[in-house]
């Protein structure tokens, strides 16, 4: 299960009705949200509070979005994802914003669904992937992920070239599939059938019982995972 806290969101829109529906929406997709009506307001929020993303109108009265937007470019929070709201058929507008480094646009008017979708496909690309884990424990063995060390207390267990490349790649993430097609590509297994014959080789030395596998899952249709303890 992951601990990852709810993305934070900020959205600036002078138009208090829009403002809330989608913070309301958003909230209720799971994401921590808090709101703005123009874009000083934004900023002294940005002075005081981290962002995942910032969903800007650009239709504001006084400092408009692509003002805002090129600001934030300029500033100590100038990696935060941005999404622009633009009014619909407005080009110059869009193609301006993505000059100045918006992340993506959405005309108005829009399908609260298809913001947070955008919104989701966005957080999902910023994201940076969080560090494999030093050791991964498995029925009593302990693999090293930097030293490429498999050992059942003191002992350790030999592994061959193949292995240690197909345990090394499943090991930087935990309990995600991995495709057969990229396991082949990235170890030096070459084609497909035989990543699963080193599937097999290397689950007589971590299973308990090979034939029901714990640690080294099969994903139908997909690949392989590796569940540690």
């Amino acid at each position: 299960m992951s601990t990852r806290e709810p993305a934070h969101i900020l959205i600036v829109d002078d138009d208090d009705r829009i403002r809330d529906l989608t913070k309301r929406f958003l909230t209720m997709k799971g994401y921590r949200v808090t709101g703005a009506p123009d874009a000083a307001g934004a900023r002294r929020l940005m002075d005081n509070m981290t962002f995942d993303l910032a969903v800007l109108d650009i239709m504001m009265p006084g400092e408009t979005g692509l003002e805002l937007l090129e600001r934030i470019r300029s500033s100590p929070a100038k990696a935060t994802p941005v999404m622009l709201l633009t009014a619909r058929g407005e080009a110059r507008d869009r193609i301006e914003g993505l000059r100045l480094g918006a992340d993506d646009y959405l005309a108005k008017p829009f399908e609260p669904e298809e913001l947070a979708l955008r919104c989701e496909a966005i957080l999902r690309r910023s994201q940076k992937p969080a560090p494999p884990p030093e050791e991964i424990e498995m029925s009593g063995l302990v693999f090293n992920v930097e030293r490429g060390e498999l050992k059942a207390g003191d002992q350790r267990i030999r592994l061959t070239d193949a292995e240690l490349q197909l345990l090394t790649i499943l090991a930087h993430a935990p309990g995600e599939a991995i495709s057969r097609e990229d396991l082949a590509e990235l170890t030096s297994a070459g084609l497909e059938r035989s990543v699963d014959v080193q599937v097999t080789r290397l689950r007589r030395k971590i299973e308990p019982n090979p034939k029901e596998p714990i640690h080294i899952q099969t994903v139908r249709g997909i690949g392989y995972r590796l569940m540690p303890d």
